[in-house]
């Protein structure tokens, strides 16, 4: 038997130009805004009830003053008319806030990261949220459907592509 001391291996470079891998924690999350309205009761609506729900999603993102640190709020509209009627039966409005630590995200993708990304990973607990808050309601849960937050940054990154359009003097 030979006793041989291994030397440890210093760890490879990075090879130049090649990334680190993006990095995400959530630091936290707080429900900074949350309004539920049963229009239901308060009105009263004759006949049978069947339910249409709308929901409208607006997303923002902001550099905290602490080094690789964003905010990213996002705030829900949920409304349900009857179907029959129109008549309004509850809306719910909801701000949500995830508290988001990023590093290796390059500048030009920063920003669809945080209203793709960031969103994502703090929509489970904004489900929970309507969901929870139309039961106490005295409704039935309402679990929201998954939303396509690629969708809304395209449709949000051309929506700004087309104001800046408008704006612009023609020649």
């Amino acid at each position: 038997m030979t006793d041989e001391t291994a030397t440890p291996q210093p760890e490879a470079p990075q090879a130049q130009g090649q990334a680190q891998a993006p990095k995400m924690q959530i630091l936290g999350q707080f429900v900074r805004d949350l309004s539920f309205e049963n229009l239901l009761m308060q009105k009263g609506v004759k006949g049978d009830v069947s339910p249409e729900i709308q929901v409208q999603v607006a997303l923002d993102a902001k550099k905290r003053p602490t080094d690789h640190q964003y905010e990213v709020m996002s705030k829900y509209t949920v409304k349900s008319v009857n179907k029959s009627d129109k008549a309004p039966l509850f809306m719910i409005e909801l701000d949500y806030t995830g508290v988001f630590h990023i590093e290796n995200v390059p500048e030009e993708q920063l920003h669809p990261f945080l209203l793709i990304e960031c969103p994502r990973m703090i929509f489970p607990f904004v489900r929970r949220i309507v969901s929870d808050v139309t039961r106490d309601g005295g409704f039935p849960p309402l679990n929201l459907e998954q939303v396509d937050f690629v969708a809304l940054y395209r449709q949000e990154i051309a929506r700004r592509a087309q104001a800046q359009a408008a704006e612009a003097p023609s020649n």
